[in-house]
């Protein structure tokens, strides 16, 4: 079943009340530790098998979430995994770290780790070198952000656009992280497919808004694709004023999001996605972008584990 839009009357009452939060739970999806790549994985895990496939390659951050959930995926259907580690900030990679890196070893999956840009060259020698020993590999983009993946998340906003029907109204604005790019074009065509013009705000946690936007912009045109539908450029929306410093670097603003939601809701982010994506969320309420007695939804994408390695509230 899918995980449950629960309301956040605490939350919504520390920033004035007049806006109605609700959170879509997708943290506590099956796999490992939960999240939003286990939606994308359904699809990409199912083509690796159908395909022959007895290997799984793929690529993120050195804390990734989406690494964790494909070697959980990996594990469960019986298959080998790769995971090439792009050290996003120079020094952040450490063999010792807890959080997501100390489950990768623990789920069977090997790692390798390359600098900032390295990973195009590195995956493509590793498929290589898995191919030359007889291995049959199947590579998932990082993120699970493609088409296919995609789909996942347009499957997901099917149960938003029902949870809206039972409410008797619909949610006037969806707030999601915005990374690697699936979630967010997979949400925006699943809404647009059911025929919900709800307005979907994108936040940022790596590039500047007009990188992101034609991100998100092309992966939106290939997923609406699959149902036939057109991809308005005005449908992607993204806030890029919680990205600070950079991918994973702290902001005082995303501390303040993530102990928030811990001590008001009971509800645990990360540094890196939620924590970020929460913060964004709570900006849009402070600067009044909805009308009193709006109904928002935070969809929360997981990643919970590398709080235990980031630990970015001071105790």
């Amino acid at each position: 079943s899918d995980p449950r839009v629960e309301p956040m009357p605490r939350l919504s009452k520390e920033l004035g009340g007049a806006v109605e939060l609700f959170v879509k739970r997708d943290d506590l999806l099956p796999l490992a530790g939960g999240g939003s790549k286990t939606r994308k994985l359904d699809y990409l895990v199912q083509q690796a098998l159908d395909s022959g496939a007895d290997t799984l390659v793929t690529c993120g951050a050195v804390q990734s979430n989406h690494c964790r959930l494909t070697a959980s995926a990996a594990a469960r259907e019986g298959l080998g995994c790769h995971l090439v580690l792009e050290e996003r900030v120079a020094g952040s990679y450490s063999p010792e770290a807890g959080g997501n890196n100390y489950v990768f070893a623990l789920l069977g999956a090997k790692t390798q780790v390359v600098p900032l840009g390295g990973v195009d060259a590195a995956v493509a020698a590793l498929m290589e070198e898995l191919k030359a020993a007889g291995a049959t590999p199947y590579y998932i983009p990082g993120g699970g952000s493609n088409a296919l993946g995609a789909l996942g998340y347009a499957r997901a906003a099917i149960s938003v656009v029902e949870e809206a029907r039972k409410a008797g109204r619909p949610f006037d604005a969806v707030v999601l992280c915005s990374g690697s790019g699936g979630t967010h074009a997979g949400m925006l065509t699943g809404l647009r497919a059911c025929g919900d013009q709800t307005k979907v705000y994108g936040v940022s946690v790596r590039f500047d808004a007009a990188k992101q936007k034609s991100r998100i912009e092309a992966q939106y045109k290939e997923c609406a694709k699959l149902f036939g539908n057109e991809a308005p450029e005005e449908d992607v929306v993204i806030i890029d004023s919680q990205v600070g410093p950079g991918y994973s670097l702290p902001t005082p603003e995303m501390r303040s999001a993530v102990e928030a939601f811990a001590k008001l809701e009971g509800i645990l982010l990360d540094p890196v996605y939620t924590g970020k994506g929460a913060a964004g969320l709570l900006q849009l309420v402070r600067e009044g972008a909805f009308q009193p007695g709006a109904r928002v939804l935070f969809l929360h994408t997981g990643g919970a584990p590398s709080l235990f390695h980031y630990q970015p509230v001071p105790e």
